[in-house]
């Protein structure tokens, strides 16, 4: 296969070089073809020419669904610059998961919350994968990794509770490890409810999250280190993602299981038809 230069590219579009090509067109970033820095100037100018995606809110005085999801977006763009570093402790274990984890996605696939890209070079080589995530920091970590994969990769910068520039029906799958976690409790039906209106039906969905154990001694271990993975990634062991799904009509859940002891928890499943 031969493999396109970004002028090449731009000309089949009919378009200018790649430092142009718009996130809201959500181009397709082959290796290559756009380097992390054009990214990320695309990216910010995105969010400067939308700074309300972000910042809707209710009513007055009332601080609005997506503003608090905006809290998070402004923690990520100083956790990002450390966030592979403070995980790293994590990922040994991570890094074990992700192959088997990913190794049947096929098709049109979204990871909604990508992240830094630990998932990018898993994915077969067969798969279209749009990588979503609301922070410009992150997807700039993320950018740097799509050279290790082998499939083709978008990035979108969006809200996972709010992807208003994905059509409905779109994917075969829907991916997301640790995102909602990291979602307030004020989003999570809202979160599930996106990912059943991008799916095709019939379509999958895996999620990866980590809840509170069962087990006192591990409760304990956890209720020392929750506030500092609430104050470095907004994320809580409290979220109830399981249930959310589950009280989703248009989501089936088909399994559960934990991948380690009661804390990392496995939740599959498919839209109905």
């Amino acid at each position: 296969m031969i493999k396109k230069t970004s002028q090449e590219y731009a000309a089949e579009k009919d378009a200018p070089p790649c430092p142009s090509v718009k996130v809201n067109d959500r181009f397709l970033v082959k290796k290559g073809l756009v380097t992390c820095d054009q990214l990320m100037d695309a990216l910010l100018k995105e969010g400067e020419s939308n700074p309300g995606t972000q910042e809707k809110s209710t009513q007055a005085g009332e601080l609005g669904m997506y503003e608090l999801n905006f809290v998070n977006r402004k923690r990520y763009a100083v956790t990002a610059w450390f966030y592979d570093i403070l995980d790293y402790p994590w990922e040994r274990q991570y890094r074990k998961w992700r192959p088997e984890l990913l190794k049947d996605v096929n098709g049109d696939a979204l990871e909604a919350g990508v992240g830094t890209g630990r998932n990018l070079k898993h994915y077969p080589s067969g798969v279209n994968l749009t990588a979503l995530d609301f922070s410009p920091a992150m997807l700039k970590k993320a950018s740097k990794r799509c050279t290790e994969a082998s499939c083709n990769v978008k990035f979108v910068l969006e809200d996972a509770s709010q992807m208003a520039s994905v059509p409905s029906n779109t994917y075969d799958w829907v991916v997301a490890f640790f995102l909602c976690c990291v979602l307030p409790h004020e989003l999570q039906d809202r979160a599930i409810a996106e990912f059943a209106r991008v799916l095709k039906p019939g379509g999958r969905f895996r999620l990866l999250e980590m809840k509170y154990s069962g087990d006192p001694k591990l409760r304990r271990r956890q209720d020392f280190f929750a506030p500092f993975v609430a104050k470095v990634y907004g994320a809580g062991f409290d979220r109830q993602t399981l249930m959310h799904v589950q009280n989703s009509a248009a989501l089936e859940v088909t399994g559960t299981r934990y991948i380690k002891q009661d804390t990392y928890l496995l939740i599959e499943g498919v839209r109905k038809v």
